[in-house]
């Protein structure tokens, strides 16, 4: 699932002419692009989905948002870092088919071919 978190802006810099920013969401800190938000100073709130703000968000309801993607358990998916991310892909069971073709049988195979799928 991905979802728009809400995060306070602690830091706005200028990387290659890009506007970006450290946002906090609740302890964990990214790199933000903020280009989308010119309005975002340092202290706002700001909507993030894959890494780029997209619109300013009052106090409180980025805090009740926060709350509440917390206790949905939501943030612990949303916010890992990259190494726990393959961390977790590592662990995870794998198939040693994972597009379904070790349940086909002899038949099923033949019938794919016939047809050019």
């Amino acid at each position: 699932m991905c979802l728009a978190i809400p995060g306070r802006v602690e830091q706005i810099t200028t990387d290659g002419g890009v506007r970006m920013g450290r946002v906090n969401f609740g302890g964990v800190v990214k790199n933000v692009c903020l280009d989308y938000v010119p309005e975002v100073i340092v202290g706002d709130y700001t909507i993030v989905h894959v890494g780029f703000a997209l619109s300013k968000i009052d106090e409180q309801s980025a805090l009740e948002t926060l709350d509440l993607f917390r206790k949905m358990g939501a943030l612990d998916e949303e916010l890992v870092t990259e190494e726990e991310a393959f961390a977790r892909a590592a662990n995870a069971p794998q198939s040693a088919c994972p597009d379904g073709s070790c349940e086909l049988t002899g038949k099923d195979i033949r019938e794919k071919s016939e047809s050019g799928q």
